[in-house]
C-alpha cells in the first residue's frame, strides 16, 4: 500500500457511506485500470481497499486497527453521543414535482419552437411568397431602374429562404431516418446503489422532453475510453450539458473553480467528480459547442441537500430543481433545433 491507508487510497472519509465508497472507487478505477493506461499495481491496491472497505465486517476490523494505531501516537477524539452518520440504506429521495408556471422557459420554449415550425414544410412558401411580394410590390413606385435592382434583391432573398428551407428540411428527415424519432440513447446503471442516476433519468424525460430538440443520453465515455465515465449528458441544437447523479449525505454544496468540492464549508472528500476533466474532453471533440457541467445530488438520507447558487464554475452541484430551472433556461435557447452533426457524435460516446 506504500503507506497509504484505505481511506485515502480511495480518497473518502472514515465515515463515508456505501454509496460514496463504491462511486469512489469506479471513478479511480477509471483512471487507473490497466486497460486505461494504469498501473497494475496501483489497481490491485485500489481493488484490496474497495474490497475491504465494502465488506461490514473487514471494515470494522481494519476501523478497529486504526484507532489501535491511532491510541498509540495520541488521545482519540470520542465521537459525539446520538451523532448520526452514513447514509440509511433503507432511504431513497423522491423527485420533487415542479409547478410549471414557475419555470420560465416552460411555455417560452413552445413558442420558440411553434415559430420556428412556420420555417417547416407547409408554411415556408407563404412566407417566402410574402417576403418577395414585400420586396417587389411596395418599391414598383420608385421607377424602371429601381424595380428592376429591387427585383434582382429580391429574387436573391428568395432563392437564399428557399435553400434555407430545403437544407432545413433535408436535415431534419435524416434526423428522422437515421434515428427513427428515438430521443434517449442509453441506459442508467441498474444497480441498487445507483438509484440516483435512475432518478435523474426521470427527471430528464419528465421535463427536459418539453424542448422539441432536446436529446438525452446516459451513460457516456470519454473519447478513447471504455468506461461509463458520465452519467448523463442532454443536447439540444449546439448546447450540451454533461451531468453526474450524486447521492450525498445531508448538507450545504458547493465547488470552487477549480472543481474542489465543499460540504458545509469544508472540503469534501466523501465523494469526487471527473466533470471538470469530462468538459475538456467534449470541448476537444467537439469544437464549436458549448458545454457545461452539473452535479444532481440527492440526500442519502433524510435531511435536506443546499447548494451555492453560483452555477458558471466547473461542477456545480444542484438540487433536482435548481437543475430544470436552471439548465432547462438554457437549452431553451434553441429548443427545436437537432444539429446531426454533434447528435452524432455524442451518440457515439454512449457506451
Amino acid at each position: 500500500m506504500r503507506g497509504e491507508g484505505y481511506y485515502d487510497l480511495l480518497g473518502v472519509d472514515r465515515h463515508a457511506s456505501m454509496a460514496e465508497i463504491k462511486s469512489a472507487y469506479r471513478q479511480k478505477a477509471r483512471t487507473v485500470h490497466p486497460d486505461a493506461g494504469g498501473s497494475p499495481d496501483d489497481f490491485q491496491a485500489l481493488r484490496q481497499a474497495y474490497e475491504v472497505l465494502v465488506d461490514p465486517l473487514q471494515r470494522a476490523s481494519y476501523d478497529r486497527a486504526l484507532d489501535r494505531a491511532a491510541a498509540t501516537a495520541g488521545p482519540v477524539r470520542a465521537r459525539r453521543p446520538g451523532r448520526r452518520l452514513g447514509e440509511d440504506p433503507s432511504f431513497t429521495a423522491e423527485l420533487p414535482v415542479l409547478d410549471p408556471d414557475a419555470l420560465e422557459w416552460w411555455d417560452a420554449a413552445r413558442e420558440k419552437a411553434r415559430a420556428g415550425d412556420r420555417a417547416a414544410p407547409g408554411h415556408a412558401p407563404a412566407a417566402l411568397l410574402l417576403a418577395w411580394l414585400l420586396l417587389v410590390v411596395l418599391p414598383i413606385m420608385a421607377g424602371a431602374l429601381a424595380v428592376a435592382v429591387w427585383l434582382v434583391l429580391a429574387s436573391a432573398v428568395a432563392i437564399w429562404l428557399v435553400r434555407q428551407h430545403l437544407e432545413m428540411a433535408r436535415a431534419e428527415r435524416a434526423v428522422d431516418e437515421e434515428f427513427a424519432g428515438e430521443v434517449v440513447f442509453g441506459s442508467p446503471g441498474s444497480e441498487p446503489d445507483q438509484w440516483g442516476e435512475r432518478l435523474t433519468a426521470e427527471l430528464l424525460e419528465r421535463y427536459l422532453t418539453r424542448l422539441p430538440g432536446a436529446r438525452i443520453f446516459h451513460g457516456l465515455a470519454w473519447p478513447g475510453s471504455v468506461f461509463a465515465d458520465i452519467d448523463h449528458a442532454v443536447l439540444a441544437g449546439r448546447r450540451l450539458v454533461l451531468i453526474e447523479s450524486k447521492t450525498w449525505l445531508p448538507g450545504h454544496y458547493a465547488a470552487d473553480e477549480y472543481g474542489e468540492l465543499w460540504r458545509d464549508n469544508r472540503r469534501f472528500r466523501g465523494g469526487a467528480t471527473q466533470l471538470p476533466e469530462a468538459l475538456d474532453a467534449f470541448r476537444a471533440l467537439l469544437p464549436g459547442a458549448e458545454i457545461r457541467g452539473a452535479l444532481i445530488v440527492y440526500p442519502s438520507r433524510t435531511g435536506a441537500i443546499t447548494t451555492d447558487e453560483d452555477f458558471d464554475v466547473p461542477a456545480p452541484p444542484m438540487t433536482p430543481d435548481q437543475f430544470v430551472q436552471v439548465i432547462g433556461d438554457w437549452l431553451a435557447a434553441e429548443p427545436a433545433r437537432v444539429d446531426l452533426r454533434l447528435l452524432r457524435k455524442v451518440r457515439d460516446q454512449v457506451v
